[in-house]
């Protein structure tokens, strides 16, 4: 970290995860901007069969390796083991794809270091931002973060944002059960459901870069599957009763039709 960036950060060691499967493109960029804003940049490396590893070491990161993919909750759980044993105060994540922009980092810091939350997301929706993302992932965000705020009584904008900060005491409040990208889902859940204080940030995200369609759908998927279930355990008004209303309206409204 350079002196300048250390006085704004003040006593409090920040450290920078980066998940990455196959992210030789984009890593050593993400990794070298990174650094000015942190203590430590590790590279979780999920199994990755090009050189995601070496060139994030020749850019100046730290990197562990899983040997053979894991998925990405498995590299967030093990971000965490390593923050905690290296006794960082907080820890950011970002994707390793360029979709995210580092120097956006003292950002997402700034309400943890202020004392204002424990969690920090970053929204590219927020104060009415987020025309870029496409019409498809506008949908599925809409839908997997209105299923997650009911869940969680939270008003969060993006729900899916990979781009976090937390601060490390709040690091046993997570079950780290998901294995796939459900893991950020799962992870807000038991933040709300421990009393977390939990805020977002305004970022940009770009478009030009970054996870398939079809990837955006699987995941989709595994997210509401995580969600409903969660949501029949902790609020089963919402998970019994809600769809019975919609199916009972919908049978009125038909039976009206049909008469």
């Amino acid at each position: 970290m350079n002196a300048s960036d250390s006085a704004e950060f003040s006593s409090m060691s920040v450290m920078v995860a980066i998940p990455c499967y196959n992210e030789e493109v984009a890593i050593g960029s993400i990794v070298l901007r990174a650094r000015k804003y942190a203590d430590n940049v590790v590279v979780i490396d999920d199994g990755s069969h090009d050189n995601t590893t070496m060139v994030a070491k020749l850019a100046g990161a730290d990197s562990i390796v899983h040997p053979r993919n894991e998925g990405k909750g498995a590299a967030i759980k093990t971000a965490f083991s390593y923050a905690r044993e290296s006794n960082y105060d907080i820890l950011v994540f970002i994707d390793g794809d360029g979709q995210h922009n580092p120097d956006e980092i003292p950002k997402l810091v700034a309400p943890i270091l202020a004392g204002e939350a424990d969690v920090a997301i970053g929204s590219q929706y927020l104060n009415g931002n987020g025309k870029n993302p496409p019409c498809f992932c506008r949908l599925g965000q809409l839908m997997l973060g209105t299923a997650i705020n009911m869940n969680t009584g939270l008003r969060l904008t993006d729900t899916q944002s990979g781009y976090r900060a937390f601060s490390m005491h709040t690091a046993s409040a997570f079950r780290f059960h998901a294995d796939t990208h459900s893991i950020e889902s799962e992870m807000l859940l038991d933040a709300a459901h421990n009393g977390l204080r939990i805020t977002e940030v305004g970022i940009g995200v770009r478009y030009d870069v970054g996870r398939h369609k079809s990837h955006l759908i699987k995941h989709g998927i595994h997210v509401l599957a995580t969600v409903l279930c969660d949501m029949r355990a902790r609020r089963p008004f919402y998970y019994f009763v809600l769809p019975g209303l919609a199916l009972l309206a919908m049978g009125v409204t038909m039976r009206l039709w049909f008469f």
